[in-house]
């Protein structure tokens, strides 16, 4: 019996894990794909800020890194760490912890530029809607959408082969 099935346990062990698993598993990670692709920084409100994206074992984090408006922190770095984040295929969301009594929400995509080369400046681009939430002197949000579009910072070994 074992010398039967030597052959096909054989042909089994070249064959990719991908095709070994079972059909919802392929569909699941087919309609979620997470790519560690999306992990690096993008352009922020404000030339010198930045959003962190970074996607480790399919799990999505990060931060905004923004310059602080107040007296207290004024031009001072301020980082937003993310509270909750997704990212299913292109949609991404994510919303910051509160830091002096300011948050953000962003809800969008982020998808790749057509004719851009990977590791080039804006070859990933992030786009939606941005909400700020600013908490006033009586505690009540203040919040302020708008529309954006956040491109990837170029990838350092990029830079260096050019």
């Amino acid at each position: 019996m074992i010398r039967k099935l030597l052959p096909a346990l054989c042909v089994l062990a070249t064959l990719p894990a991908a095709l070994l698993l079972p059909a919802c598993a392929q569909t699941t990670s087919a309609t979620t794909p997470v790519s560690n692709e999306v992990s690096g920084m993008f352009t922020f409100l404000r030339e010198g800020e930045f959003v962190q994206l970074t996607v480790d074992d399919g799990q999505l984090s990060g931060f905004v890194s923004r310059y602080g408006d107040t007296d207290s922190d004024k031009d001072q770095f301020i980082d937003h760490f993310f509270d909750k984040a997704t990212l299913q295929a292109d949609n991404l969301s994510f919303r910051t912890k509160t830091v002096h009594a300011v948050w953000y929400e962003f809800n969008g995509t982020v998808t790749t530029i057509a004719g851009k080369q990977q590791g080039e400046e804006g070859y990933r681009v992030m786009r939606g809607k941005l909400t700020m939430h600013k908490l006033d002197a009586a505690g009540k949000d203040q919040a302020s959408e708008r529309t954006v579009e956040f491109k990837s910072f170029p990838d350092a070994s990029h830079i260096r082969n050019h």
